[in-house]
Order: C-alpha cells, then sequence, then structure tokens
C-alpha cells in the first residue's frame, strides 16, 4: 500500500466510490488548490485507490492552527487490513509538519469501526458533546 497527497482532479474522480457522495468539480478544484485542504488516498498494489482521508487545518487567534479530520473513508474490500489507521497516522504527519498544535474528529457513537481506528491511531476520547448544525441550502 502507498498513501499520496492528492493535488489533481483527475484522482479526486478515480477514487469517487470512497467518497459518500460523488465528488462536484468546483468543490474539487477549490479543496485542492488550498495549501489548508488535505487529501490523501491509500493505493493498494494494483494501484487502486482503497482508502482516502481528507483534513483541513482550521487557525484561531487564541488557540493556533490545528487538524480536522474531515472524511474517512476504506473501500469494503480494504477494511481490517490498517489502511484507516495509516491514513490517519500519515495526516498526523502532515499536521505535525505544518505546526498544528493537535487534530480532532468528530464521529457518530455507534460508528464502531471509526472509534477503533481513530483509538488505534492514538486518539483519546475527551467528552461527550452535542452537534447541533444549520442547513443552508
Amino acid at each position: 500500500m502507498r498513501i499520496e497527497r492528492i493535488t489533481a482532479a483527475a484522482e479526486v474522480h478515480r477514487a469517487a466510490d470512497l467518497f459518500d457522495a460523488p465528488p462536484l468539480e468546483a468543490a474539487t478544484e477549490r479543496f485542492l488548490t488550498d495549501p489548508t485542504h488535505h487529501l490523501l488516498i491509500a493505493y493498494d498494489g494494483g494501484d487502486r485507490p482503497i482508502g482516502m482521508i481528507s483534513g483541513v487545518e482550521t487557525t484561531h487567534p487564541d488557540k493556533g492552527t490545528e487538524m480536522l479530520v474531515y472524511e474517512l473513508g476504506v473501500a469494503p474490500v480494504a477494511r481490517l487490513q490498517g489502511v484507516g489507521t495509516a491514513l490517519v497516522n500519515a495526516l498526523a504527519e502532515i499536521a505535525k509538519r505544518n505546526g498544528c498544535y493537535g487534530m480532532w474528529v468528530a464521529t457518530e457513537s455507534d460508528n464502531k469501526a471509526a472509534l477503533a481506528t481513530y483509538r488505534r491511531s492514538g486518539a483519546c476520547e475527551e467528552m461527550t458533546f452535542t452537534l447541533l448544525s444549520w442547513d443552508l441550502t
């Protein structure tokens, strides 16, 4: 397995099955051109995309910069093989290299696979929280 940072929209579309929905052209271009946005794709030995993780650096005046794990996806055929953990660790390395003081993620409390992956890669559960959202469409 190899992990690459993606900068070309063609690679995003080649890995479209790893995303929740088909990638949008304008959003893909905007994401890829922002240096604080990171997309990593894991490839198997046959050069097939088998996992992806996206992260966004966020900066606040009184906190500095941290990495948000935005999304993690692993192809069903590649699950339970360490792909997710390797992707999380690769994103953490980018965060460290870019001076982030920490990295965080939110996931559903019943998402056992995600929780196990994040814990295997060294994440600690800090607290429960309530998520509130706005639908702006």
